[in-house]
């Protein structure tokens, strides 16, 4: 395994952490239940962690993708800060989190703020998240890049026929 292949594996967990997360604390707050909460906050504390270890693992994937055919600073740069931008809230998220699974474990009167405070931090990391999922995957998938015309897709398609059919 490979620095980018560990960056790869580590940087998924905050992006579909935080959408099962936000589901659990949502319908732990629906259903005033504090399993779910403290549940919500665990993966919210998790993710945090998982964010700080993806961007520690950052620079390296870099290096090691760099000397790559189709290999672009420029992607690499707009992925590094939208994943900075979304590590701030994340951090704040983790913060909170703590603070929230203390509050429903000692069956605090703020318990109801910090989990709608909780939720809508989320909320925003979530919305983040796609850029940083977006920006990641464009580093290599040229596919996905808003850049790319449908005319070359279909020549490639073409040329892939046309080989086919040499076959």
């Amino acid at each position: 395994m490979n620095d980018a292949h560990l960056h790869m594996v580590v940087n998924h967990f905050p992006i579909i952490g935080l959408f099962f997360g936000l589901l659990i604390l949502l319908f732990g707050i629906i259903r005033n239940n504090g399993t779910l909460k403290s549940t919500a906050y665990i993966i919210f504390i998790f993710c945090m962690i998982m964010g700080k270890v993806s961007m520690m693992t950052g620079d390296k994937a870099e290096h090691a993708v760099e000397e790559m055919a189709g290999f672009s600073h420029d992607y690499i740069h707009e992925h590094e800060e939208a994943a900075e931008l979304f590590m701030k809230p994340l951090y704040v998220l983790g913060i909170v989190s703590i603070f929230g699974f203390v509050t429903v474990a000692k069956k605090r009167s703020s318990e109801k703020i910090v989990s709608i405070c909780a939720l809508l931090i989320a909320a925003i990391c979530l919305f983040l998240s796609k850029d940083v999922g977006t920006t990641g995957g464009e580093i290599r998938h040229t596919e996905i890049r808003e850049n790319t015309s449908n005319s070359n897709a279909s020549e490639g398609n073409a040329e892939t026929e046309t080989t086919e059919d040499k076959d």
